[in-house]
């Protein structure tokens, strides 16, 4: 028995205007919240478990990961100004999770390393390290991603934002 696909019928402009006239300011900030929420009940609940903030918790991974790696590339890998970076670096350092040496073949570069209390840290944390929004994100289409990036850059502009808010870490704010 062969199975007959029903044709797709686009939408009317009534139709579509119906949707568009369901779609309020109220419940976009509505579904911001929760976005919002999402991150932070993450964040929370890391900081709960560990004893960390998200920030250096993600750092931390990302150190666990590159053995040796530099302030440098942290901060490129997290999207963060490097001295916001080396500020993550010198709290784990701090808090004896991590090493820091001066690299072999430029004394003015360091490599950093996880220590045995950074591992045992790590193997203690819940969920994705970088936080629930870069993971939710990276399971989003590219044409999604770029329609979401297009209409929030608008969003800025309309709210005159401050653009380099953008390197703060969601973990930080």
């Amino acid at each position: 028995m062969t199975t007959r696909k029903t044709p797709q019928i686009a939408p009317s402009a009534a139709a579509t205007t119906a949707v568009l006239q369901d779609v309020t300011p109220a419940k976009v900030l509505r579904r911001f919240r929760v976005v919002f929420n999402a991150v932070r009940t993450h964040f929370r609940q890391m900081e709960k478990e560990v004893g960390l903030g998200g920030a250096q918790v993600w750092a931390l991974s990302i150190i666990a990961d590159n053995p040796g790696i530099g302030v440098g590339e942290i901060a490129q890998t997290m999207d963060i100004h490097q001295s916001t970076a080396s500020n993550l670096v010198k709290a784990l350092q701090k808090k004896e999770l991590v090493a820091i040496e001066k690299a072999q073949e430029d004394r003015r570069n360091v490599c950093i390393k996880l220590l045995a209390p950074g591992k045992k840290l790590l193997s203690n944390v819940q969920g994705p390290f970088a936080g629930v929004l870069p993971s939710a994100l990276e399971e989003l289409d590219a044409a999604v991603l770029e329609r979401l990036d297009k209409d929030l850059e608008r969003l800025i502009k309309v709210l005159h934002a401050d653009e380099s808010a953008g390197e703060i870490p969601l973990a930080n704010i």
